[in-house]
């Protein structure tokens, strides 16, 4: 529902029903279309991005947007952050001009952003000490989840914290779990996005040897579809690979950054996983070839360059 088809009187009527108020850090490809839908469910939402442009979609459908994280989270009930990595979450959460240093003590803290189930846990019992509430809540389903409030979003921390939060997940998700404590969360979402790579990968090969033999593409993809090999992957990638089209929707350098913390967390917990090493290898390769900007169905450019190819 866009910002237009809510009159006054029903923003107003929504606002005094469920309203709270929301700082909203990270307006990128993901966090502007889920601030839009909070603005648009009723609730009171300020915006910070380092790029003040990135807010005007938030500021269209009736928020704010600040000057500062400070300014953001001053007098807030809820901050939800949506930014790249586990750094940028430190800074966010942590910095000298962030959410811990600036919100009013009790104010629950939603990490969006996909990081590292350790360094959530970390930053958690930071937020404890500091008199702050702490879910870690990454999300997948990429820009169009984003776009139509469609996400899946795994979520770690307390039972009573996701009853809290759950009009916010309702706002921007469809999918919502609360998986565990903690770290869970994160957790979840790097076990996602090994069977996303994976799924990609696949399919980008499936495609190459399509073309190897002049099947009508499009037909092929449609039945594959239909059957045991069809996925959410093959349904929103299949136009990018067909068309040799890879706007970003979700980056290589972020899938990249995501393959990077499952690694790192098996190697941890003493697991072995030979198709997920394969994928990250093939991921950095694409990084490494200058497809780093590239939307991460762009892999199909490895795999036509392995077979000799010059990809488009």
């Amino acid at each position: 529902m866009g910002p237009a088809a809510l009159d006054t009187r029903t923003r107003h009527d929504l606002k005094e029903t469920h309203m709270s108020k929301i700082a909203f850090i990270g307006l990128g490809i993901m966090g502007a279309p889920m601030s839009v839908h909070l603005a648009n469910a009723g609730h009171d939402v300020v915006g910070y991005n380092r790029s003040p442009e990135r807010a005007k979609p938030l500021v269209e459908a009736g928020g704010r947007s600040a000057d500062s994280i400070a300014d953001a989270v001053t007098d807030v009930d809820i901050v939800a952050v949506m930014v790249p990595d586990s750094a940028d979450v430190q800074d966010v959460l942590t910095g000298e001009g962030g959410v811990f240093a600036n919100a009013k003590p009790g104010t629950l803290v939603i990490d969006f952003s996909s990081i590292r189930p350790d360094v959530t846990a970390e930053l958690a019992a930071a937020a404890k000490e500091a008199g702050f509430r702490l879910l870690d809540a990454p999300v997948s389903g990429g820009e169009a989840g984003a776009k139509n409030a469609a996400l899946s979003i795994m979520v770690g921390g307390s039972a009573e914290d996701f009853a809290t939060a759950k009009p916010v997940f309702d706002a921007v998700g469809k999918t919502i779990v609360h998986v565990g404590g903690n770290g869970a969360g994160q957790t979840v979402k790097a076990a996602n996005q090994l069977i996303v790579a994976a799924n990609i990968q696949a399919l980008a090969e499936a495609v190459v040897f399509l073309r190897a033999y002049d099947v009508d593409l499009e037909a092929a993809l449609t039945v594959l579809g239909g059957g045991l090999a069809g996925s959410k992957v093959l349904e929103q990638k299949r136009s990018n690979m067909a068309n040799d089209s890879f706007e970003p929707g979700f980056r290589i350098d972020l899938h990249h950054k995501d393959m990077g913390i499952v690694s790192s967390a098996a190697r941890e917990a003493g697991v072995v996983l030979p198709l997920g090493q394969l994928v990250a290898t093939l991921m950095a390769s694409a990084r490494a070839n200058g497809d780093g900007g590239l939307d991460h169905s762009g892999l199909l450019r490895g795999v036509q360059r392995l077979s000799g190819q010059n990809p488009s």
